[in-house]
């Protein structure tokens, strides 16, 4: 796999989209105030479960970029969300067996035309931002005492 083919940091960018996102199952009514899609935090969450590290910038931009170059995801106003091409790749995909999710979906990317890199950019000020917010929401919060 070359440098211009489909990379594992897109697969589990990609995958950690679509989880984050309830794969499609949680979609926002159209009267709702709050977009359809997630945030960037929580995106970094998804992919540290997934790969107990959080995705470093560049690596988050450059899979974004392919992702949406692809027709798989889209962003607006800083939400991320997964097209119904993302979806039906998702829902489609084999089952994994002995391969990790991750792996079986970036199998199915290589399979598919090679990416091409959309016009998207991930500020360092956003990506830090995000990586503080979900740090702090990943503290646990102290018990009360109940006496007092």
């Amino acid at each position: 796999m070359g440098e211009s083919g489909w990379r594992r940091s897109d697969a589990w960018i990609f995958v950690s989209l679509v989880i984050a996102s309830g794969a499609g199952r949680h979609r926002r009514a159209a009267s709702s105030r709050r977009p359809e899609g997630v945030r960037l935090a929580d995106v970094l969450s998804t992919a540290d479960h997934l790969n107990q590290s959080i995705p470093e910038r560049h690596e988050v931009e450059a899979a974004v970029r392919r992702l949406v170059g692809a027709g798989l995801v889209s962003v607006a106003d800083g939400w991320f969300r997964i097209t119904a091409e993302g979806e039906q790749l998702w829902r489609s995909r084999p089952s994994a067996g002995l391969a990790t999710t991750v792996d079986t979906v970036q199998g199915v990317l290589s399979r598919r035309h090679a990416p091409v890199s959309a016009d998207w950019t991930l500020d360092e000020a956003d990506h830090a931002a995000a990586v503080q917010e979900y740090v702090v929401r990943s503290i646990p919060t102290p018990r009360r005492s109940p006496e007092g």
